[in-house]
């Protein structure tokens, strides 16, 4: 019996960090020329392990991506994606407190941007129900 290429791709838990600062302005990263979506915004975050949580994972990548320390987060929503050549499922929290100021540790460039702005950054196809999210509650 044959499989499809459907049946065949695997999909990646991915926990992504929606960081806003006390001016209210959220901190997005580009990604590197190597890696899938290449050179776009994001918002920092990375794959699940086995056997971490969502709130584990997240805290790992956001400390080893950006160094900050994850204080509190919540769960702002979840999103399935499929690229063609890899599907995503990504799980969103919207970080509201942590210690350190967050900047790109594997040279990536990094930035505050008010949400009102979001929209003009090339962010991959996954993140624009995010950044749609983020204005609406902005009442942008």
């Amino acid at each position: 019996m044959k499989m499809s290429i459907e049946a065949l791709k695997k999909s990646v838990l991915v926990a992504v960090g929606v960081i806003e600062n006390t001016a209210g302005e959220i901190f997005i990263c580009r990604r590197g020329a190597g890696q899938h979506q290449a050179n776009k915004w994001e918002f920092p975050g990375g794959k699940v392990e086995a056997g971490e949580t969502v709130a584990q994972a997240l805290a790992r990548e956001l400390e080893e991506e950006i160094g900050i320390h994850v204080t509190e987060c919540h769960s702002l929503m979840r999103i399935e994606h499929d690229y063609g050549d890899k599907q995503v499922i990504l799980d969103i929290r919207k970080v509201t407190a942590f210690s350190g100021e967050p900047r790109g540790l594997e040279g990536q460039p990094s930035r505050w941007v008010p949400v009102s702005e979001l929209h003009q950054y090339d962010f991959p196809a996954a993140n624009s129900p995010i950044v749609d999210k983020l204005q609406t509650e902005a009442g942008n």
